[in-house]
């Protein structure tokens, strides 16, 4: 695990900057006059645009390198970021986001990085690294997002994530060395990677992961806007609450995955953490005061890291080496399609019905992926 090290380090200061951006983004397309609805519709665009390129950029990874991927991602999110502190309207806000959107992809190419250097069984864990390295990034970046706002306004943290973009951009280049020899690129064409899903284990855990991912994404889109309107929260308390958010993240994802994935198996343990996030997107329905919210973010906090790193896991293992980059990237892509599908439909809920309801749509999509995972653990009683 200490090869890892650096580009978990790396992945922390990215982080630090991208969380800046989650809590804020929504607060400042309202802030244009735009509606709830076209908040939605800015996370469908940045997600289409990744739908469209991650798999591309995973096969490129595959034939000459993740390196050189990893770095055209970091200058994409550098010139966004930086073209949203000047955004002058709410068009260029849209222009912002295709720019990064389309030159995206790292989640995947990270993941398939890590598959590089680590075994297959040790892969849930190392997939717990980044998610906790994840949650790491975002105790600090929606706190100095949220000092920064409150001082300079919306500007200063755009360029804050943009200079921490191009500080990774230099480390990467500096102290990421190339996880795949130049003479064992040996790479999936995407017509095979297609093929590949005619393995009913590739094809079961990605429709698995499709279905999270609507999910998770019809959720993230909305919890700023539903804080806000269920419980009154202004962007400096949901900016804390974010921080508070990405500790717990950090615990399950740093102590409680690698335990589980031992004792339980992957699938099972991927099922533990969807019944837990349906427990928790339910409960939502009911929040009314700080005590229930908490319930339902430590229900989520356990469930996400839970279920994410183990369909990560069991897609990863269900595919060939010379495949990871390809097909972990088309896994992220199946999170663009659910960028693009779910937040219209969450925003547009909470929109039309308020708050209350607007993690319906998750706990919808979240009850289809436990009713798939439970059916592969029948015919999988070994899974894992």
């Amino acid at each position: 695990m200490r090869r890892l090290i650096p580009i978990l380090g790396i992945t922390f200061v990215d982080i630090i900057g991208f969380s800046m951006l989650i809590p804020m983004l929504p607060y400042f397309v309202t802030h244009f006059g735009a509606s709830a609805f076209v908040v939605g519709l800015l996370f469908a665009v940045f997600q289409l645009c990744q739908l469209l390129s991650a798999p591309l950029w995973g096969n490129l990874s595959d034939r000459i390198g993740r390196k050189f991927v990893l770095v055209t991602s970091q200058i994409g999110a550098t010139i966004g970021w930086t073209m949203l502190a000047f955004s002058p309207n709410i068009v260029w806000v849209f222009i912002a986001r295709v720019v990064e959107g389309v030159s995206g992809g790292n989640i995947g190419i990270t993941q398939a990085y890590v598959a590089d250097l680590v075994e297959a069984r040790q892969r849930a864990r190392a997939f717990a690294l980044i998610g906790a390295t994840f949650g790491a990034g975002m105790v600090f970046g929606p706190v100095i997002g949220g000092v920064l706002f409150a001082k300079y306004g919306f500007k200063a943290p755009f360029l804050a994530a943009a200079a921490l973009q191009a500080l990774t951009l230099l480390l990467t280049l500096l102290l990421v060395p190339e996880s795949r020899k130049r003479e064992d690129r040996e790479y999936a064409q995407l017509r095979q990677v297609l093929g590949s899903f005619r393995n009913p284990a590739v094809a079961r855990a990605l429709v698995q992961r499709l279905a999270l991912s609507l999910g998770l994404y019809g959720w993230y889109a909305v919890i700023a806007l539903y804080l806000q309107r269920q419980l009154g929260f202004t962007l400096t308390r949901t900016d804390f609450f974010f921080a508070g958010f990405a500790m717990l993240s950090v615990l399950m994802n740093a102590v409680v995955v690698g335990r589980i994935s031992q004792r339980a198996g992957d699938r099972r343990m991927s099922n533990i953490g969807l019944l837990s996030l349906f427990a928790g997107f339910v409960l939502l329905v009911f929040v009314h005061g700080i005590a229930l919210l908490v319930v339902s973010i430590a229900l989520f906090s356990f469930g996400s890291a839970l279920a994410q790193n183990g369909i990560t896991a069991l897609i990863s293992n269900s595919v060939t080496d010379r495949e990871q980059g390809a097909v972990l990237s088309t896994g992220s892509s199946l999170d663009s399609l659910s960028g693009v599908i779910a937040p219209p439909l969450s925003t547009g809920i909470l929109g039309a019905v308020g708050p209350s309801f607007s993690s319906a749509p998750s706990s919808l999509f979240v009850l289809v992926a436990l009713g798939i995972g439970i059916v592969a653990m029948r015919r999988e009683p070994r899974a894992g």
